[in-house]
């Protein structure tokens, strides 16, 4: 035997006929892979220009974005299960972990955009 889970088959109806969490959940990847684009794009230039500390940032922007986008996938669904039942879905260390990686990763840019540009 493995130590997998097996997931629950998927509904064949939405809960909710505004489809909240599938939008979501779609933002999510939406995001993860903006977060992505953006970290090859710098990545690719930063290459070009031989700055292998902007390279080293892209490559770990790029990363992130696809460790979010394959939480974003194993996640939605795991929170049908709780959605049904009415409980709370709300992970505020997640949001609170999201929103400093991000602020951290603006101010790594914006330091490095000075560097290169300077």
């Amino acid at each position: 035997m493995t130590g997998r889970q097996t997931r629950p088959p998927r509904p064949e109806s939405s809960f909710d006929t505004g489809l909240q969490h599938e939008r979501t959940a779609l933002a999510w990847e939406r995001t993860a892979i903006a977060m992505m684009v953006s970290g090859i794009v710098l990545t690719r230039f930063a290459a070009i220009n031989s700055s292998l500390l902007v390279v080293a940032a892209g490559l770990l922007q790029t990363a992130f974005g696809a460790g979010i986008l394959v939480w974003a996938g194993s996640h939605y669904d795991d929170l049908h299960g709780p959605l049904r039942d009415g409980d709370d879905v709300i992970h505020p260390q997640a949001t609170r972990l999201v929103g400093l990686v991000t602020v951290a990763a603006i101010g790594v840019g914006l330091v490095l955009a000075l560097v290169v540009v300077v």
